[in-house]
């Protein structure tokens, strides 16, 4: 029997096993239909999930169902905006909650959220998107039996990694918590129990562009007293921390029947020791508290109470207060002492724009460096009205002796200040600044500041500004970085507009330098972010890549006047540097801008902006009387738009217009460049040995010298657009040759030339020397062949070419054309004399000799056959006359000319 039974037993354990793991795969989807029910009959939203898992052996006898990517989803007038998104929700309930219908509720005993996101938005129009509650009158009509679709009988929910995001844009405010973690423990299904909640997460408040907040930390432990009848939450032990300041509190919320939330809320420091002063600041910035030295007294009490509907909120008054109190780090070696602060932030009324502030008194003392400050603000949460006073005198080197300042922030040099000023933010937002009041003056003396900002640390002499209502006035400012020093003085229209409404900051400026380097304004922009939000340390951080860029502030509307004994850009030096500088919509337009360099002139119009991803700038430059040596040597545009030029001793005149993009240093990007320079070059010189390409030319052109080129009066124009240079054809001379030339080069200094040339025959060398001299004629002295040189190749390994076989059969034709009119000229002669003869009547055989000697002549240069007057003569061989010894001469000269053998006429039979 024993056996048995502990059989029966062992099956019954093995069938609840075998249910246990079976049913989950029948309920799972049926419990994610109940789910994804209950919810979307409930609200007007889209709720959904990407899977559901349900284990009844884990919690047994309860279950876990497990929901991963949970996201609800807005409709109008929010359509398509997350509301609620989570990584994974678990919730635990009794197995029978799983067997119950579709439209049942169910009892939930736990809650756990991880990685949610909430994200609350109130439009323009008041509409906010957690506002997604069903009506009642749309609600559908619900089944028998039917219940609210779920019930809390919660005994303890978790929230880890959340972000809570309340974005108010009708009000202008916005609340945030991340990186929060909350728990929470208590029987919920009872009417009255205790809630016992730990919580703990990052603070961001921000109201009108100001930001209150910043990633404040926050911890609380509250035990809540919840009683479920009223609808009231009770505070009964409590204790918050922001950042490091300790804060007790107590009170109640309750839920009204009428929508509305009583609310009855106090709060105090637990004690009045100054130290909590420190801990309200940010520990990043306060450092370590606890070895601090402090006297005197720091106090924070506040108090919320009153009605919370659409119209009003709490009323509440926070009184913060110090009385000559003072504080000293152990590891620095100032105090900061007589520490008086009197601050309440009030509203009386319950009106949220009624709020206001008033700083009776803000001072402090380091040494006898003296700081006041007293403020009042009204109606904080409407149309906000300032009006203010800031006086004292601080040498600057003195605060992070006394207070630990960020490392990278160093400062020096005496402050002074008595400034008042009263406006109401309305009249700022309307633009209309004559409404506002502002008068003083700030001055610094010996100032310098150090940033990673700037190359090297500015260093301010003097520096003096007074404050009107209409312009903030910059009487004096001298001042030097690196190698550049400044004077200026100006004005500034619009100060306020730029610090509320990001308008531009409008102004005209005198800027005197003896030297300005632009090398000293580069600003180092990097695509990384900071260490902290990487999670790379300092040393990972600094050997990230990063890019030097210039960038023109978007921000400045002003007008410079320049003046520069000597400006410094790269590698170049320019002296007398004058002009105006325009900067607007990230643009810098130069106007009458004149320079000495290059021991010449420079004039040069245009704009350089960098509103662009790329820099780009459009410029035109007049210059005069530059050495072209040095300019074509420092000046890399020049190097590649005419190598040739590097090798020239003289002056330049040119008249330049190019455009195109800048690096990111604000150098020309050579591949982008378009544009003209019309140059007249004076030169005498030429540096052949520097050329490669006039030394090619040398060893193909035997007959020119090219250290004897006429340069003098050389004008040309080159174009240049897409790395290609295009150069108009131009001509320079060597003695009596004029030497054509066109072509063009890319910008890697591939050549592309022609140089034509018109020769004297005289220079091609002793044949045709000889030749010519037997010729014996005047008027052969001046004639020329034309040879072409085609150039290709790279600059510094080029390749020359020349067809001379043009130009000597352009010779051989003209000595043909000489020679043939010669001995018509001979035959015509001759003919004369005949029909002199025959006029005369005088005929005898030697004249009928000479008539036959004349006809040949005159056919043979004809180029027409011999023909006899009669048939009996026709194959005789006559005697030679004077006509053939002249035809004989004429084949002798072309046939040197053609270079071919003379032959024997004795042979000729």
């Amino acid at each position: 029997m024993k056996k048995k039974a502990l059989k029966i037993i062992g099956i019954i354990v093995l069938v609840i096993l075998a249910i246990l793991i079976a049913v989950p795969l029948f309920l799972e989807g049926k419990i994610g239909d109940i789910i994804k029910n209950n919810v979307n009959n409930n609200v007007n939203a889209t709720f959904d999930f990407e899977d559901a898992d349900l284990s009844l052996l884990a919690s047994f006898p309860n279950a876990e169902v497990s929901l991963t990517g949970v996201r609800l989803i807005n409709k109008a007038p929010f359509e398509g905006d997350t509301l609620f998104a989570s990584n994974e929700v678990a919730l635990k309930m009794g197995i029978g909650e799983l067997f119950k219908g579709a439209d049942d509720p169910i009892g939930i005993k736990s809650l756990v959220v991880d990685g949610a996101k909430l994200n609350i938005t109130v439009d323009e129009a008041e509409n906010a998107s957690y506002d997604v509650a069903l009506e009642s009158d749309a609600n559908p009509e619900p089944d028998a039996g039917s219940g609210e679709g779920f019930k809390l009988d919660l005994q303890s929910y978790e929230i880890s990694d959340a972000r809570i995001v309340y974005d108010d844009r009708a009000a202008g405010m916005r609340f945030e918590i991340s990186e929060m973690q909350h728990k929470g423990s208590g029987d919920l299904s009872l009417e009255t129990s205790e809630l016992q909640t730990t919580t703990d997460g990052l603070v961001s408040f921000e109201m009108d562009s100001t930001n209150y907040l910043n990633k404040n930390k926050v911890h609380l432990d509250a035990l809540i007293g919840v009683d479920l009848k009223q609808n009231k939450y009770s505070f009964l032990k409590n204790e918050a921390l922001v950042n490091q300041l300790p804060l007790v509190f107590d009170g109640f919320v309750k839920l009204n029947d009428d929508e509305t939330q009583e609310v009855d809320i106090s709060f105090k420091t637990p004690s009045s020791d100054f130290r909590n002063f420190l801990a309200v600041i940010p520990k990043e910035y306060s450092k370590n508290i606890e070895n601090v030295e402090t006297t005197g007294n720091f106090t924070v009490e506040g108090k919320f109470s009153g009605i919370v509907d659409e119209t009003h909120i709490p009323k509440f008054k926070i009184d913060i207060n110090s009385n000559n109190a003072s504080f000293k780090y152990p590891d620095l070696p100032k105090s900061v002492t007589n520490i008086h602060i009197d601050t309440k932030i009030n509203n009386d009324t319950g009106i949220a724009e009624d709020t206001y502030v008033d700083l009776d008194r803000l001072s402090f003392m380091i040494d006898q460096d003296k700081f006041n400050m007293s403020a009042k603000v009204k109606e904080l949460l409407g149309n906000t009205k300032v009006n203010a006073h800031i006086d004292g005198k601080m040498n600057l080197a003195n605060v992070s002796k006394a207070y630990p300042v960020p490392s990278d922030l160093n400062l020096k040099g005496m402050l002074s200040a008595d400034i008042n000023t009263a406006f109401d933010m309305a009249s700022i937002e309307n633009k209309q600044y004559e409404n506002t009041a502002t008068t003083g003056k700030l001055s610094l003396k010996d100032f310098e500041y150090t940033s990673g900002d700037f190359a090297n640390p500015i260093t301010l002499g003097t520096s003096t500004v007074t404050f009107t209502t209409k312009a903030v006035t910059l009487e004096q400012l001298e001042g030097k970085t690196g190698k550049t020093d400044f004077n200026a003085k100006g004005s500034i229209e619009n100060m306020l507009g730029y610090m509320f409404n990001d308008e531009k900051v409008r102004g005209n400026f005198d800027l005197k330098s003896n030297t300005f380097s632009l090398n000293d304004f580069m600003v180092e922009e990097t695509d990384n972010p900071p260490a902290e939000k990487t999670g790379k340390s300092d040393d990972e951080k600094e050997a990230s890549d990063s890019d030097e860029k210039i960038k023109i502030p978007a921000f400045l509307d002003v007008t410079i006047n320049a003046a520069a004994n000597t400006v410094l850009y790269d590698n170049l030096m320019l002296k007398d540097v004058r002009g105006i500088l325009r900067i607007k919509d990230e643009t810098a337009t130069l106007s009458n801008m004149t320079s000495s360099i290059f021991d010449g002139k420079m004039a040069f119009n245009g704009e350089v902006s960098t509103k662009q991803e790329d820099p780009t700038f459009d410029m035109k430059l007049d210059m005069s009387q530059l050495q072209i040596a040095e300019t074509f040597e420092s000046l890399e545009l020049f190097k590649v738009l005419a190598p040739i030029a590097q090798i020239l001793h003289g002056n330049l005149d040119s008249d330049i217009s190019l455009s195109g993009n800048l690096t990111d240093d604000l150098l020309p990007d050579l591949m982008t460049l378009s544009g003209t320079i019309l140059a007249n070059i004076e030169t005498e010189k030429i540096d052949t040995e520097k050329a490669p390409l006039l030394s090619a030319l040398d060893s193909k052109l035997d007959f020119i010298d090219l250290d004897q080129l006429d340069l003098k009066d050389l004008k040309t124009k080159l174009s240049f657009e897409n790395g290609l240079v295009s150069v108009k054809p131009f001509t320079i001379n060597y003695k009596d040759i004029a030497i054509n030339i066109d072509g063009g080069h890319t910008f890697d200094k591939k050549l592309n030339y022609k140089a034509t040339m018109e020769v004297p025959a005289k220079y091609l060398g002793g044949e045709v020397n000889k030749l010519l001299s037997q010729l014996g004629e005047e008027d052969l002295d001046n004639l020329t062949i034309p040879v072409v040189t085609n150039i290709k190749g790279n600059y510094t390994s080029p390749s020359v070419s020349t067809d001379l076989s043009s130009g000597v059969k352009s010779l051989t034709d003209r000595l043909i054309e000489i020679q043939k009119q010669k001995l018509l000229d001979k035959g015509k002669d001759k003919v004369k004399d005949l029909i002199g003869d025959a006029l005369k009547g005088e005929k005898s055989e030697k004249d009928s000799t000479k008539n036959r000697d004349a006809k040949e002549i005159i056919g043979g240069l004809l180029g027409k056959k011999k023909q006899d007057s009669t048939s009996t003569v026709k194959d005789s061989v006559p005697p030679k006359t004077e006509g053939d010894a002249v035809k004989e001469t004429a084949k002798d000269i072309l046939g040197g000319l053609f270079g071919s053998k003379k032959k024997d006429s004795t042979k000729k039979k």
